[in-house]
């Protein structure tokens, strides 16, 4: 249950979204995104290594405004909304018609493990010695396995995306969408070159997921969750799902910047609220963290511990 003192919808019906930042957030981005895409097509290792740095920034800026795009935050209008959304979805590697789907049930879903499609593999059950070596490996040397299997299970999984939205619309939308996506990815390869997209884009990428991987893992790994077990169970509402998530406290410009994705307790609890106004919300959440302790917290909790384990249960306290 909701803490006594929680700001009640009523009370925030000021905090809307505006169309100036929304537009703002967007240009910034894109003009980010093409300073580093000079810089790293320019010789030289300093250039390049600028370039890698800002093109990183971008993707992981891509990602957050994906998110406030599918929860109708960024701007006022939901056809802004979409558009913003899918060019955003092209540079975060994630079709829009699939995330607004799967990341909608996850907000449903949130708390039951097994029901949320983002959790899901999380579940407790038998894993093989090669599987818990390979997360135990990227785990403890920051490989970026997690944000990449994000995107592919939760996104690019098209069995598993039919069967999970199995309307007629639905399925033609996250097709469409996943097809345009792979229309354009191969055209930039045409006109590029795959080496070259590689040298100016490669490092960013995976520099952006490595970052991905702290701000995803940080969200509701390792925090207890229930388990339905395939017994018909009614969702969390939204004020409830505290108990379920867990917030960074990054420093106060990276915050601002990343639209408080680091807010991540307020943003379930209040999920129509857009990011950049979370934090006038007059609550303080219970489980807050500073970004470098529970890093260091976390990495030292073997990879297959902290993914397939939680605090209860581990001992750990992450």
């Amino acid at each position: 249950m909701a803490r006594v003192g929680t700001p009640r919808p009523a009370d925030l019906v000021h905090l809307k979204p505006s169309n100036a930042v929304g537009i703002l957030a967007v240009t910034a981005t894109a003009a980010v995104t093409v300073a580093g895409v000079a810089l790293a097509a320019r010789g030289g290792l300093l250039p390049w290594a600028a370039g890698q740095v800002l093109l990183a920034s971008a993707f992981v800026q891509w990602f957050v405004l994906l998110h406030e795009c599918g929860h109708d935050t960024l701007f006022r209008t939901r056809a802004w909304n979409r558009i913003a959304g899918s060019v955003a979805g092209f540079f975060a590697l994630i079709p829009f018609a699939c995330w607004i789907r799967v990341h909608g049930r996850h907000h449903r879903w949130t708390g039951w493990q097994d029901l949320d499609p983002t959790t899901e593999t999380l579940v407790p059950r038998h894993r093989g010695r090669v599987e818990r070596a390979v997360v135990n490996l990227c785990w403890k040397y920051w490989l970026p396995l997690f944000a990449l299997t994000y995107r592919v299970l939760n996104y690019w999984n098209l069995p598993r995306l039919r069967t999970l939205f199995p309307r007629a619309s639905a399925r033609r939308a996250i097709t469409r969408d996943m097809g345009a996506l792979l229309l354009g990815y191969a055209g930039l390869v045409v006109v590029v070159g795959p080496l070259d997209l590689v040298r100016v884009a490669g490092a960013a990428l995976v520099l952006s997921f490595i970052v991905e991987d702290v701000l995803l893992l940080s969200q509701h790994t390792h925090v207890p969750q229930q388990v339905s077990g395939g017994t018909a169970v009614k969702p969390f509402a939204a004020m409830d799902q505290e108990a379920f998530t867990r917030s960074l406290r990054l420093p106060a410009p990276a915050s601002a910047l990343l639209l408080h994705f680091d807010a991540h307790e307020l943003h379930h609890m209040y999920p129509y609220v857009p990011g950049h106004l979370l934090r006038r919300i007059p609550y303080r959440t219970g489980g807050e963290i500073g970004w470098w302790d529970w890093t260091r917290r976390a990495r030292r909790v073997p990879g297959e511990v902290f993914l397939f384990q939680n605090r209860n249960e581990s001992g750990f306290d992450v």
